[in-house]
């Protein structure tokens, strides 16, 4: 998002960077001008490697003369005349390339704006369009292109030929060429886009749309045979690594969520003018926080030499998106509300959906819960994040027949699982953690005192 000689900030975005799960805007670890980009955009780059180098700005004048390659400009000269050996004067502040005799072949060596800057969304959906990207106004920093921009372009009228003519390979290319029929005819008609660039969540679902399309593809060509994905790779080394590090074991019980859901619809109305809507999910997370104080080695991570013991309560939340599951973490909810625990659970599911999480949000969960509640599952076990201790996996919320002393009731109850690494706690921790859990949601007064 900066190129070489531009000031940037503490905090200030400077690149973004395609991970695993999704894209991700890194911001910078100091202020200053940023001397050198050290990796090409688009490379693959190991996790802890420079990608910058960022200096202060007493060297900015000092640094900027290294940038233009000085021999480049020298070389050339020879080759033509002698006489351009005045140039060395002003090739210190002349950036542009001096263009003094022969400004055709300097005007190539100009054109390194050939770069088109372009973020990974917008590429893909140019790609999937069959648009030149070089053809797109970028409205990003530096001139970046977005999606948006993607969105708003019109190809000219001599290109939806050569576009149908490059995706006739693909068995999509009759629904594109004809946008007034079929689903998918969004992705092709320019003008249904442009007006949706204010709508964030229909251009999410709108990707989410050319992603199927894409994916279908290959499994009907391969006779079955589906890639992996990036998204999906990572999902693999995690679980993998989960299994063979973390002996894990499991303890269930049954919760009797009745009182629970009675308070959440008083809250729920009580809240109603602020709009704030507390979930089944809001509450076990509000009670897994209370727990966690309690039990804080289930808030811990196992390192070579001993464990280490957080300082914040980080709650993890499975959210499955088009691509695969992620866990993103609601950061330091230790001393949070249940209204405020609410607010910060809804918008982590809408920037999980836009793409537009933070790093430590990706990174930073010290416990998580996976809730397969609204699929009408029962029970089921979790898998555990590493280099997280436990998660607790919970069903729906259902009515089942209960006993009360001696006297056959109905009661809303949900199963509970608890997954923990046996390396850090015992079978006996375990259940005295998901007691707990248990005791706060069938008391949930005790979430207001």
């Amino acid at each position: 998002l900066k190129r070489e000689g531009e000031s940037v900030s503490e905090g200030e975005a400077i690149a973004e960077i395609e991970t695993d799960k999704a894209v991700v805007e890194f911001e910078s670890y100091a202020s200053g001008v940023l001397r050198k980009v050290l990796v090409l955009e688009g490379a693959t780059v190991p996790v802890g490697e420079p990608i910058a180098l960022v200096d202060g700005v007493d060297e900015d004048v000092g640094e900027e003369s290294p940038s233009p390659p000085a021999p480049e400009p020298d070389g050339p000269p020879p080759q033509d005349e002698e006489e351009q050996e005045e140039e060395p004067e002003p090739a210190s502040s002349s950036i542009p390339l001096p263009g003094t005799i022969e400004p055709e072949p300097e005007a190539e060596p100009a054109a390194p704006p050939r770069e088109v800057r372009a973020s990974p969304v917008a590429k893909r959906l140019a790609e999937e369009r069959g648009y030149d990207l070089s053809g797109i106004v970028g409205t990003g920093p530096g001139g970046r292109i977005t999606k948006d921009d993607v969105f708003a372009y019109e190809p000219p009228a001599e290109e939806p030929p050569e576009a149908a003519v490059e995706e006739a390979e693909e068995p999509v290319t009759d629904t594109e060429q004809e946008p007034p029929t079929g689903v998918p005819a969004a992705q092709e008609a320019p003008e249904a886009p442009a007006e949706e660039v204010e709508e964030p969540t229909e251009e999410t679902e709108e990707e989410t749309a050319t992603t199927a399309v894409v994916e279908e593809t290959p499994i009907s060509e391969d006779h079955g045979w589906l890639p992996i994905t990036r998204m999906r790779q990572q999902i693999a080394r995690v679980t993998v690594r989960s299994k063979q590090e973390k002996p894990h074991f499991y303890v269930s019980c049954e919760i009797d969520m009745t009182r629970a859901m009675e308070i959440r619809v008083q809250v729920n109305e009580a809240l109603k003018s602020q709009g704030i809507r507390v979930s089944v999910n809001d509450l076990i997370i509000r009670a897994c926080i209370d727990a966690l104080k309690s039990y804080p080695k289930f808030n811990a991570f196992f390192e070579e030499d001993g464990i280490r013991m957080n300082d914040t309560i980080n709650v993890g939340v499975a959210i499955s998106l088009e691509e695969g599951l992620i866990v993103p973490a609601i950061m330091d909810c230790g001393e949070k509300s249940l209204a405020e625990v609410a607010q910060a659970s809804r918008d982590l599911v809408e920037r999980s959906n836009s793409g537009s999480l933070h790093p430590q949000e990706y990174t930073g969960g010290t416990f998580a819960i996976s809730n397969l509640g609204m699929y009408d599952v029962t029970s089921f076990v979790a898998i555990i994040q590493p280099p997280q201790t436990a998660v607790l996996a919970v069903g729906t919320v259902a009515k089942r027949p209960v006993v009360r002393g001696d006297q056959l009731a109905v009661a809303q109850t949900m199963n509970a699982t608890l997954s923990a690494d046996h390396r850090i706690v015992d079978g006996a921790e375990g259940a005295q953690f998901l007691v707990e859990v248990k005791r706060l949601l069938e008391n949930p007064i005790g979430f207001f005192l």
